[in-house]
């Protein structure tokens, strides 16, 4: 079963994330073999983290909860929330299989959350920019909640159309780059 976690960084909070970095990877190794796609999020400053992006591969929603609340610097109070949900890897593809490659170009996390019925099952035409894709989903897999994305794209407003704007109670844009031991 697949899951997307979005950490949320409480403010003010860098300096601590900075001290724990090694702690972050070490973990973050241990499920090397599980993660789709990883990497930090930033403030409108382009540096200041701003959350923590991890789609994983994991036996059940006990295993993705172990998996987000174990996590170092959400132990130490770094993260003011998760949002964590069963995903669906409509590429079929890490993001280490991007055809884009790690670098070049503006990358976002887009989360669109659900408001009625399901939006965006299907991968959009333009896939050739998707470094991920796939709804958000309840625990069993039967409600579509929403949809995430990780994009390349020259701006968040071209990010943020890979959503259908009128199918959500609200979409988010974070810049991202992918994550990593550097």
């Amino acid at each position: 079963m697949e899951f997307f976690c979005y950490h949320r960084d409480r403010p003010g909070s860098t300096a601590l994330r900075e001290k724990l970095l090694e702690d972050h990877w070490s973990y973050m190794d241990r499920y090397a073999e599980e993660l789709i796609a990883r990497g930090p999020t930033f403030a409108a400053d382009g540096e200041t983290p701003s959350g923590s992006v991890h789609i994983v591969d994991l036996p059940d929603p006990a295993a993705a909860r172990a998996f987000a609340f174990e996590e170092p610097n959400y132990q130490a109070g770094a993260y003011r929330d998760v949002l964590l949900r069963r995903w669906r890897n409509t590429l079929r593809r890490t993001m280490w299989d991007f055809p884009g490659g790690a670098t070049g170009g503006n990358r976002y996390l887009v989360i669109g959350l659900g408001s009625g019925g399901a939006a965006d099952l299907d991968v959009p035409p333009a896939d050739d920019e998707l470094i991920a894709y796939g709804p958000l989903l309840s625990d069993d897999g039967s409600d579509w909640l929403g949809t995430a994305a990780l994009v390349r794209a020259p701006d968040p407003a071209t990010a943020r159309a890979v959503l259908t704007p009128d199918r959500y109670a609200g979409i988010e844009v974070h810049d991202w780059e992918f994550g990593g031991r550097r």
